[in-house]
C-alpha cells in the first residue's frame, strides 16, 4: 500500500469527493506520494493588516505572487482568504490545488475582547473558485470558543456534503491562558485533539514549546517526552487519533534561515505531516524565498 492510500483509508467513512480532495493534495507539486505536504498560506493581512504583513516585500501586494510562489515551489497547496484567491485563481487552476479561508479576525479588534473570528466566504465560494478544500481557525481557551466549535461543526457537515475537506487552524488563547501557554504542549496537544473530534480532515497547530500549562496536567506531563521539538511533535501527532489525522504546522514567527530549517527537521523527524508556511516565505526576496521552500521539501521528502 503506497503512503498516501495509507492515509486515505483512515478516512474511509468520509464521501468519496472528500478522499479525491484530500488525495488531490497529497499528490501534488515535489512532494507527491510521499505523505507530507507544505502548504503557503497568506491569511495574514486580515490578521496583521498589509503594513505588518507585506511592506517588507511589496511585491507581495500582488495576488499573483503568491499563486507563482507556490506554483514555482512545487508546493502541495495554497491557502487564502477569498479576495486574495479571487484575485488571481483563474490564471492558476491548473498550477496548483487551493484552500479557501473562510474566517478571519483583524489588529483592529478591541484587544479587551475575547479572540473571536468573523466568517469571511461561503462553502459555496469554494465551490465557485475551485477550491478542494476550506479552512477555519478555533480559537481553543477564549470564551468564544463554543460559538467557534458550532460554526465550525456546520461548516465541517456542509463541507463535507460537497466533497470538500476541512483543515482547522486550533490556536489556543484568550481565557485564563497565559501568553507562554499559548504554544503550551497540553494546550497545543487539548487543541488539536479537539479538532480531530470535530471531524477536521486536517489539523494546523503551532509548534509546541515544553511549558505545560494546566495545573492538573504537570504531573502527568511527567511521564512524557517532551525535551526536543521531536518528541514534543511526536506527543501532538499521538494525540490526533493516533496519527489517524493529518497534523500539519505554523511556521510562527519569521526565522532565519537555520532556525526555519531545523524546525522543520525535528517536525519532520517528530512524523509532523507538513507545514503552513505564511511569513516565513513572502517576506524574504522571491528568490530567497523559493530557495527555502525548495530546502523545506527536501527534508520532507527525506533528501
Amino acid at each position: 500500500m503506497s503512503r498516501v492510500s495509507e492515509i486515505l483509508s483512515h478516512y474511509s467513512s468520509e464521501p468519496t469527493g472528500v478522499r479525491i480532495n484530500l488525495a488531490r493534495i497529497l499528490n501534488h507539486g515535489k512532494l507527491a506520494g510521499t505523505g507530507k505536504i507544505v502548504v503557503q498560506a497568506v491569511d495574514q493581512g486580515f490578521e496583521h493588516g498589509p503594513a505588518r504583513s507585506f511592506l517588507d516585500n511589496c511585491d507581495s501586494l500582488d495576488p499573483e505572487y503568491h499563486f507563482e510562489m507556490a506554483k514555482k515551489s512545487g508546493l502541495s497547496a495554497y491557502a487564502a482568504p477569498i479576495g486574495w484567491m479571487s484575485g488571481a485563481v483563474d490564471k492558476y487552476v491548473d498550477s496548483v490545488p487551493t484552500i479557501l479561508k473562510m474566517n478571519s479576525s483583524n489588529s483592529l479588534y478591541n484587544k479587551e475582547n475575547q479572540p473571536s473570528q468573523a466568517m469571511t466566504a461561503t462553502v459555496q465560494d469554494a465551490l465557485r473558485l475551485g477550491c478542494v478544500a476550506v479552512g477555519f481557525t478555533l480559537y481553543p481557551g477564549s470564551d468564544e470558543n463554543l460559538m467557534l466549535i458550532e460554526e465550525a461543526k456546520d461548516l465541517i457537515d456542509e463541507a463535507r456534503s460537497v466533497g470538500l475537506p476541512t483543515i482547522l487552524w486550533s490556536y489556543a488563547r484568550g481565557g485564563s491562558l497565559s501568553k507562554e501557554g499559548e504554544t503550551a504542549l497540553d494546550v497545543i496537544t487539548y487543541g488539536a485533539h479537539m479538532a480531530c473530534l470535530l471531524g477536521a480532515h486536517v489539523v494546523k497547530v503551532k509548534v509546541p514549546s515544553a511549558h505545560i500549562e494546566m495545573k492538573e496536567h504537570k504531573t502527568i506531563y511527567d511521564n512524557v517526552k517532551k525535551d526536543t521539538v521531536k518528541d514534543r511533535i511526536k506527543h501532538v501527532v499521538d494525540c490526533c487519533f493516533k496519527g489517524k489525522r493529518m497534523v500539519i504546522f505554523s511556521g510562527g514567527e519569521p526565522k532565519d534561515d537555520q532556525s526555519l530549517l531545523s524546525e522543520i527537521k525535528e517536525i519532520h523527524e517528530g512524523g509532523g505531516f507538513g507545514s503552513i508556511i505564511g511569513r516565513n516565505v513572502f517576506k524574504r526576496e522571491k528568490n530567497n524565498a523559493i530557495k527555502i521552500l525548495n530546502e523545506i521539501t527536501k527534508i520532507y521528502g527525506g533528501e
